[in-house]
């Protein structure tokens, strides 16, 4: 899973945009360390007569502790590269067994601040395919050629270095003048570099200059830098909220932010970790339901029992693609409800987490090219086509009268296998004459995805065909996730599930 996927799905996991730094650092360690049979800091001070050995195991203990500690309440993990080289080749090994005790499905970024051309090769390389991180920070002001060879890796990111919070950059971060600062020309030149999804910003903790660059990069992902200082302490609801409102996205997300070290040195950090959490999200809200164009609503699914897609089929319920009442479908049946998917294209956040499920059931099968069926999947199609690089083609609803008068659009070879994706299958006479157009041609059609089945039998209709089925979301999964959480009463259930 690439850095993007496995983040967001980490955000809705944990309902949280915050990550934590795990460093070998004695300066971040708060004094009140030695509570709760937490490895004393004296420990960590490194004197002449402490061995090697004993002091990375002290830290191993104390970044094992951070995790066990955190897990539950983060997006992601940040671990600072010089920190780990300061303690010579144990701590490179230290470097690497964090990264085997972090979870699986956490993100990992690598705090490099690489910023050498001529090692950046065999520097990618390193970070990415032997330590197995999923995103790393970078000085990018040796430009482009800088930068590249981190974007060979298909679903990693890097964040580039754009403005840091001491004082003594100001001078070089704001020349020629603060009207047209150099690090706002790094942001703009930056966003033709690389994706959204390959490409973000690491940014001090200025509420003003993070203002200015979310207003010239409103898609990136911006991380802000975990050196909290005083006058910019994100436990303060003011400063947070100053802070929120100047980084968020319209979406309410776009923002990592750093848990401050010295919670750990309350009696109870886990309570101080889930209040900020909870006072971001509340911020969250308060930017999504302010902003004028935005249709997002973040799920408050505290007291909901974990359920597959749970947080998507709640936001498709908000955004109005379920709808009631009497409704004639594509079949000419009609229907005491309507399932509307057509809306889904003009909100990112949404489309993304779809394109995302159904490329989970795509990445266990086989095929040439993906298929969409026009024209409510095309876009999904597309989507699916950019994320797991595979071409396209579809089949012609209707043969042009002009032109090529083809039936199939995009290149194939006869005898290749495709693999269809719809939206929703009620019936499943339009993608099974969408599959026949492509066999007429000479292609083998097997599979065929869908994002919601009504489960009227049509996965045996089409089996006895020769095809097999897969749906991201069925009917009776939709119905029983939106009564559960109240936003359907007992009646509109039944007739989902009729």
């Amino acid at each position: 899973m690439n850095f993007f996927d496995k983040l967001l799905i980490s955000i809705e996991r944990n309902q949280s945009l915050l990550y934590l730094e795990l460093d070998p650092d004695p300066e971040s360690l708060p004094k009140e360390v030695a509570h709760q049979n937490i490895p004393a800091k004296s420990l960590f001070a490194n004197p002449p007569e402490k061995d090697d050995q004993e002091l990375i195991q002290n830290w191993s203990e104390w970044l094992y502790f951070l995790i066990t500690q955190t897990e539950k309440y983060v997006c992601a993990y940040k671990l600072s590269l010089g920190y780990y080289q300061s303690l010579g080749i144990p701590g490179l090994e230290l470097l690497q067994q964090t990264i085997k005790t972090i979870p699986s499905e956490i993100p990992i970024i690598l705090d490099a601040k690489h910023g050498d051309l001529n090692t950046s090769t065999v520097f990618a390389r390193t970070i990415f395919q032997d330590l197995q991180v999923d995103a790393c920070t970078i000085s990018p002001y040796t430009g482009l050629d800088l930068v590249a060879p981190f974007l060979l890796y298909p679903g990693k990111t890097v964040f580039l270095l754009c403005a840091t919070a001491n004082s003594s950059a100001a001078v070089l971060q704001e020349y020629p003048n603060q009207g047209q600062p150099l690090y706002l020309k790094l942001v703009e030149e930056a966003q033709s570099w690389g994706s959204i999804e390959q490409l973000g910003l690491e940014v001090g903790v200025m509420p003003d200059i993070l203002a200015r660059i979310r207003k010239i990069a409103p898609e990136r992902l911006i991380l802000i830098q975990g050196d909290i200082a005083e006058e910019n302490d994100i436990t303060n609801p003011e400063e947070l909220a100053q802070l929120l409102a100047a980084g968020l996205n319209i979406n309410g997300e776009g923002l990592l932010l750093p848990i401050p070290p010295k919670l750990f040195g309350t009696a109870h950090p886990n309570q101080e970790i889930e209040t900020l959490r909870n006072r971001i999200n509340e911020q969250r809200l308060q930017v999504v339901e302010g902003s004028p164009t935005c249709e997002l609503w973040l799920p408050d699914v505290c007291f909901l029992k974990h359920e597959p897609h749970r947080d998507l089929i709640l936001q498709l319920y908000d955004i109005g693609c379920i709808i009631f009442g009497d409704h004639v479908q594509a079949s000419g049946a009609t229907f005491p409800y309507y399932i509307d998917l057509r809306k889904i294209i003009s909100i990112p956040q949404i489309f993304h987490k779809i394109v995302t499920a159904y490329a989970e059931i795509l990445k266990d099968l086989e095929f040439d090219r993906i298929a969409g069926i026009p024209y409510g999947s095309l876009p999904t199609a597309t989507g699916l086509a950019l994320r797991l690089e595979r071409p396209m083609i579809f089949p012609r609803k209707e043969v042009k009268a002009h032109g090529t008068g083809r039936l199939i659009e995009g290149h194939f070879q006869p005898g290749e296998k495709i693999v269809v994706v719809d939206d929703i299958m009620i019936s499943g006479n339009s993608v099974m004459k969408g599959a026949d157009k492509l066999k007429s041609v000479g292609l083998n059609v097997e599979d065929i995805v869908v994002f919601i089945d009504h489960e009227r039998g049509v996965k045996d209709k089409l089996q006895a065909n020769g095809y097999r089925s897969y749906s991201v979301l069925t009917l009776t999964e939709i119905a029983q996730t939106l009564y559960e959480s109240s936003k359907i009463n007992s009646e509109q259930f039944e007739l989902l599930k009729k």
